[in-house]
C-alpha cells in the first residue's frame, strides 16, 4: 500500500469510526444529563401563574433527576430579557425557558426588530397550561352578551374603548373590532387589577383579560363575563358562552404557557426533559395541583407544541394585519 492509498484508507476508517461513535456520544450526553443544576428562567414576577408552575414542576423534576432546579425571575422588556437569557446560555438543556403566548406569539407581531425568533431559536419541551381570554363588564352593566355590547356601540357611533394590560390583550380587543365592524380604541393599563377596578367603578365599559384572573370577581358578582375565547364553555362557569357561540366562528385564542429550550439542544436531551416533565405532571401530586388551578393542563409534547405555537403566531399575524397594527 503506497502512501497516498494509506492516507485515503486511514481517512475512510476514521470517518467510519466517527459515524459509529456518534450514537454512543449522543447516548452518553443524555445518560449523564443533568450534570449540574437546571435553571428555569421566568419572564414574569414571583407569584405569577407561570412562576408558581415553574417552581412546582421544577421541584418535582429536581427530585426525579436528583438534581437542583433553580427558578430565576427575569421580568421586563415584554419577556425579552428572560428569552435572551436562555438564548445566550449553552444549548445543553440545563437552562430552560418558561414562556407564554406573550414572548412567543405576540412579541413577533408587535415588537420591531425583535432580537430572537421564537420558532427558529427555540424548541418546545412540553406544554404546561392554557386558558381563555374573557371580555368583561361590570356586574350592573346593561350588556348581558357581546351582541348587546356591539349593538349599543354601533348605535352610539362612538368607538368602543377596550381595556388591556399587554400587547396580547390589545390584539384580542382589535380582533373584536375587525370581526364586528366596530372602531376600537385600546385603553392600556399597567395590570389587570387596575383595569378591573375601573370597569367595576364605571370608568371603563369593557376589557380583555385572562379569564382565570377575573374569575374570583365574577364569582363575587362584581364583574360579568360576556364571553370567553376558548372552543368550549368552562365547566365552572356554564352560563358564560364562547365567542364562537356569540356569532364569531373563528374567534378562538388562549393564554398559555410552555417550557422551551434552545433549538440546537440535542434531541436526546430534549427527549429526556420531556419524559421527565411528563412523568412528574402525571403524578398524583401534580394532578391535585392542576385540579386547583383555574387553567387547563396543556398536555402537548415537543412536536405538537411546536405546531400549536406556529398556529397561534399565524393567528396573531392575521389579526394585526386585519386591524392595521404594525410592529412598534
Amino acid at each position: 500500500m503506497n502512501h497516498d492509498t494509506f492516507k485515503k484508507w486511514a481517512a475512510a476508517t476514521l470517518f467510519g469510526l466517527t459515524l459509529g461513535l456518534a450514537p454512543l456520544i449522543a447516548f452518553g450526553q443524555a445518560a449523564s444529563f443533568p450534570s449540574k443544576p437546571i435553571r428555569i428562567l421566568v419572564p414574569f414576577n414571583a407569584g405569577s401563574g407561570a412562576d408558581t408552575s415553574s417552581r412546582f414542576y421544577g421541584e418535582l423534576l429536581g427530585r426525579l433527576f436528583n438534581q437542583t432546579v433553580v427558578v430565576e425571575n427575569r421580568p421586563g422588556g415584554s419577556g425579552v430579557i428572560a428569552v435572551q437569557g436562555v438564548k445566550s446560555a449553552p444549548a445543553d438543556g440545563h437552562t430552560i425557558l418558561m414562556a407564554s403566548n406573550s414572548p412567543m406569539t405576540v412579541n413577533p407581531v408587535m415588537i420591531k426588530n425583535l432580537p430572537y425568533d421564537p420558532i427558529k431559536d427555540f424548541r418546545p419541551v412540553i406544554g404546561v397550561s392554557k386558558g381563555p381570554v374573557a371580555f368583561i363588564v361590570r356586574a350592573e352593566s346593561p350588556y348581558k352578551t357581546v351582541k348587546d355590547l356591539v349593538d349599543a356601540t354601533r348605535k352610539s357611533g362612538i368607538p368602543l374603548a377596550v381595556g388591556n394590560y399587554s400587547a396580547g390583550y390589545e390584539l384580542i380587543g382589535a380582533w373584536l373590532g375587525t370581526v364586528s365592524g366596530l372602531a376600537v380604541t385600546p385603553i392600556p393599563y399597567k395590570g389587570g387589577a387596575a383595569m378591573m377596578t375601573d370597569i367595576i367603578g364605571g370608568q371603563l365599559v369593557t376589557g380583555a383579560i385572562d379569564f382565570a384572573g377575573a374569575a374570583p370577581l365574577i364569582r363575587e358578582r362584581r364583574l360579568r363575563a360576556l364571553a370567553i375565547t376558548s372552543d368550549r364553555r368552562d365547566p365552572a362557569f356554564p352560563d358564560v358562552p364562547t365567542m364562537k357561540e356569540s356569532g364569531y366562528a373563528d374567534f378562538e385564542s388562549y393564554v398559555w404557557a410552555s417550557f422551551f429550550v434552545r433549538s440546537d439542544t440535542p434531541d436526546d436531551i430534549t427527549a429526556k426533559l420531556y419524559e421527565g416533565f411528563r412523568k412528574v405532571m402525571a403524578s398524583p401530586e401534580s394532578r391535585a395541583y392542576q385540579a386547583a388551578q383555574p387553567s387547563l393542563l396543556l398536555d402537548l409534547g415537543p412536536a405538537e407544541m411546536r405546531a400549536f405555537v406556529g398556529a397561534e403566531l399565524e393567528r396573531f399575524k392575521r389579526i394585526a394585519l386585519a386591524a392595521g397594527i404594525e410592529p412598534r
